[in-house]
C-alpha cells in the first residue's frame, strides 16, 4: 500500500531547476536526455564534472560534488524544485549499508534547509521479513528520505528490462553463452519487470505531481514471470534453443562467482543481485496506476524494445565508463560488458582539443593509419579475398569525415568535430565491431581515449577476437602513440 506523509510544498517558481544524481549511470543517464528532451532546466550532481560534460545539453548546468559533502551538496540543491536521488553503491565492498544511510541522511536533510519541494527516488520492490542486505539498505534510503520532512515520491522496481541494465546484461550473457544452462532454485523466483521506458515515464511524471505527500509506489509490467521464463523469452526472440538442467542447490556465493565467469557482472555485484531473489518481488499495491498514467508494457514487448534499440543505445553508451571505473588495472582481451567486449586505452598530449583531433580525423585512405601500415594493407587483403571490402574505398575527402562516409573497410558512424569520432566496420569479421576515439582537455593539455568495442558471434567470435588480441594491442597501442606525437605536431588550425 502506498504509504502517504502529508508535507506543505512550495510553490513551483519557473526559475527553479531540477536536480539529477546519478546522471552517469543507467537509468540516470536515460533519466537526464528525457528531461533535457521535455524542456526542464537541469542541474546535475557529478563528482566528475568533466566526465559528463560532453553528454549535457547546453541549458544543462553541472555541480561538482559529491552526495557525501554537505558543501557541495548545498550549492547543488539551492534553488530545485525537484531533486531525483538515484545513487547507491552495490558495487561497492562491505560497509555501503552505511555509506548509503550517510548520503541519504545529509540529502534529505540539506535538501529539507534550502527549501526543496519534492525528492524522487528509485528503489527495490521486496517485501517480507527475510530482505537481503542490499535490498534492506535500498528501502532504508527511501525511509530517511521521506522522513526529512521533504516531500518524497518513492518508487520500487524489481527487474528493469533495457539494453545495459544490470539485470537484463546478465539474463542476455546466460542465454546468449550457455547452450545448456544449469539453473539453481532462485532463477525460479516470481518478479514483475518493467521496461526501462516506463520507469523513465514514471520518474518523469513524479516531478510533476502536484500532491502535496510521502508516497511509496511498486511499479511493474503486467507480467508476474521467473528469471527463467525471461531467459526463455529472450532465447525465442533470438533464435536460439537452449537446454534447462535445474539443480535443488547453488548458494549465492558461488552462484555469483559462476556469474563472474560467464557474465560481465562482477562477482561482488553479482552475489548483492542473486542474494537479494530470495522471494518472489511482485507489485502488491496498484496505486501506481491509478495516480500516474502510465501503463507499462508487457514482458515480450520490452524485450523486443531492448533488442531493436540496442544499436541506439551502443551509439549512445560512452564504453570508457565503465572501462575507466575498473582504475589503473588492465585484464587481458578487455572488458566484459553484455555480451560485447570493450578495450580501451588512453593517451595525454600537451595540445588543446582541437590540435588533438586533427590527426585522427585524417586516419585512412592515402593518409595510412599513423602505425603498421602493412598490417593494414594485409588485413585489407584478406578481407578482399573473402569477399569483402577491404582498403579499396580509402575515403572521400583526406581532411573532412561526415556520418556516413566510408573509410577502407570503416564506415563513419559518428562525428563530433574535435570531440568524437566513430566507426562501423564492415569488413568480414564474425560479429560486429567498432572503433572510436574521444578527445577531452583545456587549452594547454588533452586526454586522447582509444575505444575497440567487439561483439562476438559465438565461440567463432570469441576465438578470433583473442587469437588476434595480441596484435591487435601492438597496433592500438603504436597508433595512439603517433597520433599522439602527430598532434603535437600539427600546426594550428587555420595556419
Amino acid at each position: 500500500m502506498a504509504m502517504r506523509q502529508d508535507k506543505q510544498t512550495p510553490p513551483v517558481s519557473p526559475d527553479r531547476r531540477t536536480l539529477l544524481t546519478g546522471a552517469t549511470g543507467y537509468v540516470g543517464g536515460r533519466l537526464l536526455k528525457a528531461l533535457e528532451t521535455q524542456g526542464s532546466k537541469v542541474r546535475c550532481l557529478a563528482r566528475r564534472p568533466e566526465d559528463l560534460e560532453p553528454r549535457v545539453a547546453p541549458s544543462t548546468e553541472i555541480v561538482a560534488g559529491d552526495v557525501l559533502d554537505p558543501v557541495s551538496l548545498g550549492c547543488a540543491l539551492e534553488g530545485v524544485d525537484t531533486a531525483y536521488y538515484l545513487v547507491h553503491s552495490m558495487g561497492a565492498a562491505e560497509g555501503f549499508q552505511e555509506t548509503d544511510r550517510k548520503a541519504a541522511k545529509l540529502f534529505g536533510e540539506t535538501a529539507r534547509d534550502v527549501g526543496v519541494g519534492r525528492l524522487v527516488y528509485l528503489g527495490g520492490l521486496g517485501g517480507g521479513s527475510a530482505l537481503s542486505t542490499h535490498l534492506e539498505s535500498r528501502q532504508e534510503v527511501g525511509r530517511l528520505l521521506r522522513g526529512s520532512g521533504v516531500s518524497t515520491i518513492e518508487f520500487r522496481a524489481s527487474i528493469i528490462i533495457g539494453s545495459g541494465s544490470l539485470s537484463f546484461e546478465m539474463i542476455r550473457a546466460l542465454v546468449e553463452k550457455l547452450p545448456v544452462m544449469v539453473t539453481p532454485r532462485w532463477v525460479r523466483m516470481r518478479a514483475q519487470p518493467i521496461a526501462i521506458e516506463d520507469v523513465i515515464a514514471y520518474l518523469l511524471a513524479a516531478g510533476k505531481e502536484p500532491q502535496a505527500c510521502s508516497e511509496v509506489f511498486e511499479i511493474g509490467g503486467p507480467d508476474q514471470v521467473s528469471y527463467l521464463d525471461i531467459m526463455r523469452e529472450y532465447a525465442r526472440q533470438r533464435g536460439l534453443k537452449r537446454l534447462v538442467i535445474p539443480v535443488p542447490v547453488l548458494t549465492p556465493r558461488l552462484s555469483s562467482l559462476w556469474l563472474g565467469l560467464v557474465t560481465p557482472v562482477y562477482a561482488r555485484v553479482g552475489r548483492k543481485l542473486i542474494d537479494s531473489i530470495r522471494n518472489d518481488t511482485l507489485v502488491t499495491d496498484n496505486s501506481a496506476l491509478e495516480v500516474f498514467d502510465v501503463r507499462p508494457r508487457g514482458i515480450r514487448d520490452a524485450i523486443e524494445r531492448a533488442l531493436v534499440n540496442e544499436d541506439q543505445d551502443i551509439a549512445e553508451t560512452r564504453w570508457s565508463d565503465a572501462t575507466s571505473s575498473l582504475g589503473d588495472s588492465r585484464s587481458w582481451g578487455g572488458v566484459k560488458l553484455g555480451t560485447r567486449i570493450v578495450d580501451s586505452r588512453v593517451v595525454t598530449t600537451p595540445v588543446p582539443p582541437g590540435r588533438a583531433f586533427e590527426p585522427i580525423a585524417r586516419i585512412g585512405g592515402d593518409n595510412g593509419w599513423y602505425y603498421g601500415n602493412w598490417l593494414w594493407r594485409l588485413r585489407g587483403f584478406l578481407d578482399q579475398m573473402v569477399g569483402g571490402a577491404g582498403l579499396r574505398r580509402g575515403r572521400r575527402d583526406p581532411e573532412a569525415l561526415s556520418p556516413g562516409d566510408t573509410l577502407d573497410f570503416w564506415r563513419v558512424e559518428r562525428m563530433d568535430p574535435n570531440r568524437l569520432l566513430r566507426w562501423s566496420a564492415e569488413m568480414k569479421v564474425p560479429g560486429r565491431a567498432w572503433l572510436q576515439f574521444e578527445v577531452e582537455g583545456d587549452e594547454e593539455r588533452s586526454t586522447i581515449r582509444q575505444t575497440a568495442i567487439f561483439d562476438p558471434e559465438g565461440l567463432l567470435g570469441l576465438a578470433y577476437w583473442y587469437a588476434l588480441y595480441p596484435l591487435h594491442n601492438l597496433v592500438f597501442n603504436g597508433m595512439l602513440e603517433a597520433i599522439s606525437r602527430a598532434s603535437a605536431e600539427e600546426p594550428p588550425a587555420g595556419s
